[in-house]
């Protein structure tokens, strides 16, 4: 297992008392008992770009030397240029022994992320307003690489815990591995103004639709947060263990499904607005993937059901591995041969498997796809493929090793010949292109904030700069994530940190973008460490086990008579 290197912690205290009243858990009893932790740095990242790294003072593409040794020892303090800023909530302070000038940015970021910060009875939880737990992972991973991790094992444990609430929409309750997609600090004044925690598990969200990826986004930060302090005491727990069963075993539920991937609504992800993203969309899949990996690297077989539900993930990762390599992928030669495709192919000999009519394929794609380059696309179900670009899918593919090498290779060679379209003046383009017109009307229901090249239509994301930068890392590709990261040093504070910018190349702070935006903060500051520190990209990057990985092809189903 990847954790052998580390030395076990002993175990937490039990959460059981919790469950009558999730309110009233107090999380210093999980918090009193400190364990001394021996951390070995794994590298987990590919060791073909490793050896074209050359580090001194930042890492660089190509030659050899010896930098980068020298380098971890002098980082070995952790990177808090924001260190002597204490947080509202007591957050402790990092060392600020540096051996590099950091970017001026770099500490108004970490003054804001501090200012952000929320509690819960005195001890960090999350960053403002409402928690959002896909928002809280760029954050997280920020306090993590910072030496910090108090605030993120908090968040993790009332997270578990809110999972544990009854979960209701008018009538219908949802399964029990329903992660929420964010919650609230409030203060009740019927109890002398004291705390409580208010969740939201879908009921408020525009559309009323569950969001799939926090259960998945947990469990991703749970490993990250194990790999980050060597610390398996937290993810051995039976809570943690039931907490990851009960998400494994909503998504492995047998259905009527016939393929590995998982069917989710429109609005279910971070493009949490109608999209036309209905179906299978690729971000969903790629998290889906990644949460499997991790699951299976933390689940315990001694544990109640563990054995089992390893088995199970398993055998989906199998499958799930080969439909998305195989279908989702797209290149040249693909694009040409899905232009040839025949229809109306029956039996297990079919080539076009899932019946795309050719004459769907959008224009745009044909000038868009290099001769060098590829992408997972947006969706893949019957007599329908979404040619869109989405970025985070594409990167936690890379990420998770659901891209073979050659793939996430093609996806970073996109990236350098597309470079206007993708990332532009502000890195970087949730998705492309944007849809417009009648198309717009009937996909996006009108709606005014999706309107072409805003927000999810289209519009540039400096969040997603932390997925491009952990990409660039795994694949050698420094230089891509130097020139991105520059780019939006030149604008992010001038322009008061937005959420997302507008425009075909990103020139224009959202029409409805907030400013001081956490999670833009925080896509910078983990870009910005990791470009500085290589080795954080163990946290949230995973290497392909070839034995486990390797498809299992089977002949489809048929009928004998």
């Amino acid at each position: 297992m990847e954790v052998a290197g580390m030395r076990k912690a002993s175990s937490h205290a039990s959460m059981a008392a919790a469950a009558a009243d999730p309110d009233d858990f107090d999380l210093t009893r999980m918090l009193n008992h400190r364990p001394r932790i021996n951390v070995d740095r794994q590298r987990s990242f590919d060791d073909r770009s490793l050896a074209e790294l050359s580090i001194s003072g930042t890492a660089s593409r190509g030659g050899g030397g010896g930098g980068y040794p020298a380098m971890m020892e002098s980082y070995e303090s952790m990177y808090s240029p924001g260190g002597g800023l204490r947080s509202l909530c007591g957050t402790p302070a990092s060392s600020t022994r540096l051996s590099f000038d950091p970017h001026p940015l770099v500490f108004d970021a970490w003054d804001a992320l501090r200012r952000s910060l929320v509690c819960f009875r005195g001890q960090p939880l999350g960053t403002i307003a409402a928690v959002f737990v896909r928002d809280f992972v760029p954050s997280a991973l920020a306090f993590l690489m910072n030496g910090e991790p108090e605030i993120v094992k908090n968040f993790l444990l009332k997270t578990l815990l809110l999972q544990g609430w009854e979960k209701r929409i008018d009538r219908f309750k949802l399964g029990e591995g329903a992660m929420p997609a964010s919650f609230k600090v409030l203060k009740d004044a019927k109890r002398g103004g004291a705390e409580r925690l208010v969740a939201d598990f879908g009921e408020s969200a525009i559309g009323r639709v569950a969001p799939v990826d926090s259960g998945f986004w947990w469990i991703i930060l749970l490993r990250a947060y194990t790999k980050s302090t060597g610390d398996l005491s937290l993810a051995e727990t039976a809570e943690c263990q039931r907490g990851i069963r009960l998400i494994m075993n909503q998504c492995l539920a047998e259905g009527f499904d016939t393929f590995p991937t998982l069917l989710c609504a429109d609005g279910c992800c971070m493009i949490d607005r109608r999209m036309g993203v209905y179906g299978y969309p690729i971000e969903i899949q790629a998290l889906f993937f990644m949460a499997l990996r991790c699951a299976l690297l933390m689940l315990k077989p001694d544990a109640p059901e563990g054995k089992e539900t390893m088995d199970r993930v398993a055998t989906r990762l199998h499958a799930l591995t080969y439909h998305m390599r195989s279908y989702f992928w797209l290149d040249f030669q693909q694009l040409n041969d899905v232009y040839r495709y025949r229809t109306e192919e029956y039996s297990h000999t079919a080539v076009n498997k899932f019946n795309v009519i050719p004459e769907s394929i959008p224009d745009w794609v044909f000038d868009f796809m290099p001769s060098r380059g590829g992408y997972f696309v947006g969706n893949v179900s019957p007599a329908r493929m979404d040619f869109r670009w989405f970025a985070l899918g594409n990167f936690v593919a890379i990420l998770a090793s659901m891209a073979t090498p050659e793939q996430a290779a093609a996806i970073m060679d996109l990236i350098e010949e597309r470079w206007e379209d993708l990332i532009g003046e502000m890195p970087l383009k949730i998705s492309f292109p944007a849809i417009e017109s009648h198309e717009w009307e009937f996909v996006t229901g009108c709606d005014p904030k999706n309107t072409r090249w805003s927000y999810h239509n289209g519009g540039s994301w400096p969040v997603l700069l932390w997925l491009l930068t952990a990409a660039c890392i795994k694949t050698g590709r420094l230089k891509i994530a130097r020139r991105a990261i520059e780019l939006a040093e030149a604008r992010l504070a001038r322009d008061g940190w937005p959420e997302y910018y507008d425009g075909k190349l990103g020139r224009y702070v959202g029409k409805q973008a907030r400013k001081l935006q956490t999670w833009s903060v925080a896509g910078y500051l983990v870009a910005k460490m990791m470009v500085e520190d290589p080795s954080h990209l163990g946290m949230i990057s995973l290497e392909e086990d070839r034995a486990m990985m390797k498809p299992v092809l089977k002949r489809s189903a048929s009928w004998t008579v």
